[in-house]
């Protein structure tokens, strides 16, 4: 979906979602913008945020990797507050359907228990224990994870995660340009399925709109 993070969802581009999510918090010194897009950063100043960086352009690839644009966004920031700040969220456009609870759990997370990183997911659909499987070179498959004792039924496995993108939370001392999701101490906070949708494809956000649409409506949370 090209151009997804300025699509118009529900009477709001998608980027302003997040944004008005992360005021409503009352958590950040700074709600940050990084792009090298100027129609991305123009959203982002009508929507409120209270600094836009200059994305490098070779950090704006579509193969670069995010942790040195995350971090670089946090520098530039810094430099403009003259102080470092403790604690760095960073928020994905693309999952409009957090709230800003979900936000303040993460946070109040990783200064509770001191992790590294939080992340967070929504529990799996599919097993790696019991339902997912892996195509060997040969064509033939076999469960992505064997347990040492076989499990007569999914519920019986360890619990299982699906990554949703959403949040991530990290002290300052871990926010280096090789900074990285996980770490011995990561923590996971999870979230409800119809909080953890990621708009990737149209189907993606027609489901997302669907859902918003239920919220706004009183039909949902």
């Amino acid at each position: 979906m090209p151009g997804k993070n300025l699509r118009v969802l529900c009477g709001k581009p998608l980027l302003t979602w997040t944004i008005e999510q992360a005021q409503k918090c009352g958590l950040f010194a700074v709600i940050a913008v990084s792009s090298d897009d100027d129609a991305i950063l123009d959203v982002g100043r009508a929507a409120g945020a209270t600094f836009l960086v200059r994305r490098p352009a070779e950090m704006a690839t579509d193969s670069a990797p995010k942790a040195p644009a995350v971090h670089h966004c946090v520098v530039e920031a810094e430099a403009s507050l003259g102080y470092e700040v403790d604690v760095i969220v960073d928020l994905q456009p693309t999952s409009p359907l957090r709230l800003p609870e979900d936000i303040i759990a993460a946070v109040e997370l990783q200064r509770r228990t001191g992790a590294e990183s939080v992340i967070t997911g929504q529990q799996a659909k599919c097993s790696p224990y019991f339902s997912l499987v892996e195509r060997r070179a040969d064509g033939t498959v076999d469960l992505a994870k064997r347990p040492p004792i076989p499990f007569a039924r999914r519920q019986d496995a360890p619990a299982c995660y699906d990554m949703n993108g959403s949040i991530y939370v990290w002290p300052r001392p871990v926010m280096t340009p090789s900074v990285s999701v996980f770490y011995p101490t990561t923590r996971l906070l999870e979230m409800p399925q119809q909080r953890s949708v990621d708009i990737d494809t149209e189907f993606d956000f027609l489901f997302a709109e669907y859902l918003l649409q239920k919220r706004l409506c009183g039909q949902d949370s």
